[in-house]
């Protein structure tokens, strides 16, 4: 039968959920989130959540946009994803090559996607011209069996926050989130300056979780978080830990870490994702300490277009 790709309707967001749940089984998202992202997306980001059908049912779906909040003009994303069950039926091929096009016409020079690291996904993207950049893994901690550090005594100074105590005003937490961002080892780099953007795309996002968002504050000021992404059922993920650059060297990361794992594990979550670009050491290092285990390598790959 043939496979048929259009845009995503609000009517879609259930079955598009479980789509990307089946292909990236790591993955934490809703519904919600879904028509969130779309709702809310900067227009600069020509954004666009495609969806693949064959015999009238949803099999595959890919998100595409341009990196808007980069320095570096041109750059672009998409991603396609489709269900195990449906596969060898052309969808991601469609999928790619519609999004190609749509970043193409609004003036594209790269497009950077994901695929797993398994022959069958690497071939698909080298066999469309996709050259591999950088690893990534997604990593999993059994949080109802697993065991967690003990919370440390707080050294003087310092306390522990939730980004629900900073609901009247974000903006300290909007700035420690651009600050850490930038340093993130990546392909596309990111410049987090417009804050109305960021309070739509980020404070708002439904799959933050403000109470489990553990903030750092030393002397007052912010000084490093962990950012908690839930499906507000069993499932956690680390959306960003980052400490700022005056504050590093101290374990203030691991401290973040540490007690927003504690409190999701006592509000019932038990399977906690984070990821890590292959280059983030430090992170890494952290993550194998709490004993997450490497769940997923994805690798990032880039076509030039024109």
């Amino acid at each position: 039968m043939t496979v048929t790709v259009r845009d995503f309707r609000a009517e879609d967001a259930e079955a598009v959920t479980l789509v990307r749940r089946a292909a990236l089984p790591c993955e934490v998202t809703t519904p919600e989130s879904l028509l969130s992202g779309v709702k809310n997306a900067n227009p600069a980001k020509k954004y666009r959540l495609l969806v693949a059908e064959r015999e009238g049912e949803i099999i595959g779906t890919a998100h595409a946009g341009i990196a808007y909040d980069s320095s570096d003009p041109g750059q672009s994303y998409v991603t396609p994803h489709v269900h195990p069950d449906h596969r060898g039926h052309g969808a991601g091929g469609l999928l790619l090559r519609t999004a190609e096009e749509h970043l193409g016409a609004h003036g594209a020079t790269s497009v950077y996607a994901w695929a797993m690291d398994d022959p069958e996904s690497l071939a698909f993207a080298g066999k469309r011209g996709y050259r591999p950049t950088r690893t990534a893994h997604f990593q999993r901690l059994d949080l109802a069996h697993g065991t967690l550090p003990e919370l440390p005594a707080l050294p003087p100074g310092v306390e522990l926050r939730t980004a629900a105590d900073y609901e009247d005003d974000p903006r300290p937490l909007f700035l420690a989130d651009a600050e850490t961002t930038a340093d993130e080892p990546g392909d596309i780099s990111t410049d987090f300056t417009d804050y109305e953007d960021w309070i739509a795309h980020t404070w708002n996002d439904p799959l933050l979780d403000r109470r489990l968002t553990t903030v750092v504050v030393v002397d007052g000021e912010v000084a490093a978080f962990t950012a908690a992404l839930t499906d507000r059922g069993t499932r956690y993920a680390s959306g960003m830990t980052g400490t700022m650059r005056a504050h590093r060297g101290r374990g203030l990361a691991k401290l973040a870490k540490t007690d927003s794992l504690r409190r999701a594990r006592e509000a019932g979550f038990t399977d906690a994702f984070t990821n890590n670009d292959a280059d983030n050491g430090p992170m890494l290092a952290i993550n194998r300490w709490f004993g997450y285990e490497v769940f997923v390598t994805e690798v990032r790959h880039v076509r030039e277009l024109g």
